[in-house]
């Protein structure tokens, strides 16, 4: 997804921050404190940034984990500039189930911080098109990587309301 960042990055859902440590800076923002996050937040679809203060925003393998997706990808909107555009990535349903299995024992998400309720494993193109639909978005990009397992989806914000 490095190629496709451009700007001032936003990265909701950062975990450790690693996103933003490769591209050479940004915001990383996340429910949770992993040790790294720049942003602490309670809900990610409250964030205390100004509108149109992004370039990018990007949700890398967690909109799966957030309850509240429409709102959440509405703030985002919101935090982009005219011009901004949103890089999401996401595994199907099925391999975030095996995944997750087996990653089990030894991941410390699902240790610490646990599945909460509306968090589902995985999504599918389907899902993550209507809600980029719902919030605003028009789809620029779709791209398989990973072997074609994980999926790149680049939006931009559409000039009309929202839906």
């Amino acid at each position: 997804m490095l190629p496709h960042i451009r700007g001032r990055l936003l990265d909701v859902g950062c975990g450790t921050n690693e996103l933003v440590k490769a591209y050479g800076g940004g915001v990383g923002a996340d429910v949770y404190q992993w040790g790294s996050v720049d942003l602490v937040v309670e809900d990610s679809a409250r964030l205390p940034v100004a509108s149109g203060s992004f370039d990018t925003v990007t949700i890398i393998a967690a909109l799966n984990h957030i309850p509240n997706r429409v709102e959440v990808l509405s703030e985002a909107h919101r935090v982009l500039k005219a011009d901004g555009r949103i890089i999401l990535t996401m595994v199907p349903p099925a391999i975030s189930r095996i995944w997750h299995a087996v990653r089990q024992p030894w991941d410390a998400d699902q240790h610490e911080r646990g599945m909460k309720e509306g968090e589902v494993c995985g999504m599918t193109m389907t899902e993550i098109r209507r809600l980029l639909h719902v919030a605003g978005f028009r789809v620029l990009l779709e791209e398989r990587f990973m072997f074609g397992i994980n999926r790149l989806t680049v939006a931009a914000k559409t000039a009309g309301e929202r839906q």
